[in-house]
């Protein structure tokens, strides 16, 4: 009998961590790099890969990183959130296009617009690691001295844009 009670015993301890795994969101996941300075890079921009943009260039502002794919499902999802982020609210959005082909991208902005004040292109993801990126979209708020106050991982839907990312842009711009 207590030959299988073990291996019982063994099995409901790793369903009850799956369980409580599975009640996770991964958006919740703090990030280390919250409130201490943004990596910085400099990339080439996606639509004119001889020009390059810099993080530093964003210092004394306020602005949005969002990273994403065109291969990204809940990239797509979350884009009009992002397009009315840009277009609507007085925030810089700077879009880093994350492991994806220029041609790729450049045709998925056409065909779904580019509200994006640039985008660069981080075709081998190293900006991604230093920005501790483990899936996209994942999108950042970085304040006037180039510290990153915000990270959400997964796509933002038009609630947390209102709720969250835009109140904290309001009191960061003051």
């Amino acid at each position: 009998m207590n030959r299988f009670l073990w291996p019982l015993l063994g099995f409901l301890v790793l369903v009850s961590f799956l369980a409580v795994g599975l009640t996770l969101k991964p958006s919740e996941v703090p990030s280390p790099l919250i409130n201490k300075p943004a990596p910085r890079f400099s990339l080439p921009q996606l639509q004119a890969p001889d020009l390059t943009f810099s993080s530093e260039s964003m210092i004394g502002k306020v602005w949005v990183l969002n990273v994403w794919a065109s291969w990204c499902a809940p990239c797509l999802e979350e884009h009009p959130v992002i397009t009315e982020l840009a277009s609507r609210h007085a925030v810089s959005v700077v879009g880093m296009n994350y492991k994806d082909t220029p041609q790729n991208a450049i045709a998925w902005l056409r065909r779904n617009g580019n509200a994006f004040e640039t985008t660069v292109s981080d075709a081998h993801g190293a900006v991604g690691i230093d920005f501790g990126v483990y899936g996209v979209p994942e999108t950042y708020v970085i304040d006037k001295a180039g510290i990153i106050r915000y990270k959400h991982t997964g796509a933002i839907d038009a609630g947390e844009m209102r709720g969250e990312l835009l109140p904290l842009v309001r009191e960061l711009e003051k």
